[in-house]
């Protein structure tokens, strides 16, 4: 995050002390608690909210339940949330948060009593104007239930605007299940476009298959595109006929929501679909599988992001010299954050908008941020991720500057 921060602000000449400021979070809060298990037995847990920036707006930012939660990790995701949401235009600024523990050897009961412990630790923290959380890795619409009673009580009151991600009958929103996975096919398409292949003749390989991945490559096989490679983190499929994506999905949900066994397609090693050769490639698991040592093998046209930083800073200059187009994570997978804002408004609004208001509304801000972000690029002569961070980085420092303007503005006495 750092390194590509540097590079947009340099170009931008930001001061010093701003770019300090950006770099830096606002807060970062460490949090100890306890839950008694379901063996009796008492059970110490951390968790972290970093703050990132709220120049734009209140802080917005999922929370991650996974063994490998630390502070550096939630830092840098709570930056990426604050510069998604200035490409996008959406009113938020960055957050981030985390548990250590691993939510699969855990119970639904004692995940409920993590989740409600951290949210008491927190709960002068979060707020419908302060900070929202959301769902992330290991996290889903049960956990932010359980948020957004815990909060109500602490409160004495329900306030479902404290939280996105719900259940639609806690105040959840219609498209919110699917909309990283919709965003990341809706910026696919513009992609295709922009290099002029049409969709019937692109083939796609898709790392991942959890919400994000099979949310896009369900869109994308209905959009006619060829998805001839899939992977989860038990198995990796390769079938150049393509894959029936429906009928995969149906057996992932009655395979205990794994694609391992899957009969209609040959099994490859997982770090082989990263280099097949496709139009499309979508890295929709984890950071940093894209590195300088396997970047120069890379022979997708298109990269899309749809993890956060699946391309390390290191494999950035190889691919851009070998012509390979990637959209960044910042603007790739933003269609998650964007139905958040929708659910927070109509949280907010006391409203229930209609699914086609929500995907028509979600098209809109998507396209506008690819057309700006690749207008910026050609304007300053950079990769469409550098003028991400140079659109992201402009907008919060100017609302930044504006802001401390005006708190340092002479206090003048009424006659």
């Amino acid at each position: 995050m750092i390194d590509r921060f540097n590079i947009a602000a340099d170009i931008l000449n930001l001061e010093e002390s701003i770019r300090l400021k950006l770099q830096r979070p606002e807060k970062q809060i460490v949090v100890n608690f306890s839950i008694t298990l379901d063996n009796g037995k008492q059970q110490n847990f951390e968790g972290y909210r970093v703050i990132h920036n709220t120049a734009l707006g209140p802080s917005k930012g999922g929370i991650r339940y996974d063994t490998a939660v630390n502070l550096d990790e939630v830092k840098a995701l709570a930056a990426w949330m604050t510069w998604k949401s200035a490409v996008t235009g959406i009113p938020f600024g960055g957050a981030k948060g985390g548990i250590i523990c691993d939510p699969r050897t855990l119970s639904k009961t004692e995940l409920e009593r993590i989740t409600r412990a951290y949210t008491k630790a927190l709960a002068d923290i979060f707020g419908p104007e302060k900070d929202v959380p959301a769902p992330d890795m290991g996290t889903g619409p049960d956990e932010m239930g359980w948020l957004m009673d815990e909060f109500s009580i602490v409160h004495g009151k329900t306030i479902h605007a404290v939280v996105t991600g719900k259940h639609l009958h806690s105040g959840g929103s219609l498209g919110r299940v699917e909309a990283t996975g919709r965003g990341v096919s809706i910026i696919t398409l513009l992609a295709l476009q922009k290099l002029k292949l049409r969709p019937a003749r692109s083939t796609v390989a898709i790392q991942g298959f959890g919400n994000v991945g099979l949310h896009s490559a369900l869109f994308l096989f209905e959009k006619g595109l060829k998805v001839v490679a899939v992977s989860d983190v038990s198995e990796a499929f390769y079938n150049p006929d393509g894959i029936n994506i429906p009928e995969l999905i149906l057996y992932y949900n009655l395979n205990n929501k794994s694609i391992k066994g899957y009969p209609n397609s040959v099994a490859i090693k997982h770090e082989e679909l990263l280099l097949l050769d496709v139009d499309v490639l979508i890295p929709a698991a984890k950071e940093d599988v894209i590195t300088q040592k396997n970047a120069a093998a890379i022979r997708a046209k298109i990269i899309v992001e749809g993890a956060n930083g699946p391309v390390s800073s290191d494999a950035d200059k190889i691919l851009h010299e070998n012509n390979v187009l990637v959209v960044p994570d910042i603007l790739a997978n933003a269609g998650g954050v964007t139905v958040s804002y929708f659910e927070w408004l109509q949280n907010s609004l006391l409203e229930s908008w209609r699914i086609h208001q929500i995907n028509t509304r979600l098209e809109d801000i998507l396209e506008k941020g690819f057309e700006t972000v690749f207008r910026t690029a050609l304007k300053y002569n950079v990769t469409p991720r550098i003028a991400a961070y140079i659109l992201a980085l402009q907008k919060v420092a100017d609302t930044q500057s504006v802001k401390e303007v005006a708190l340092e503005a002479p206090k003048f006495k009424q006659n």
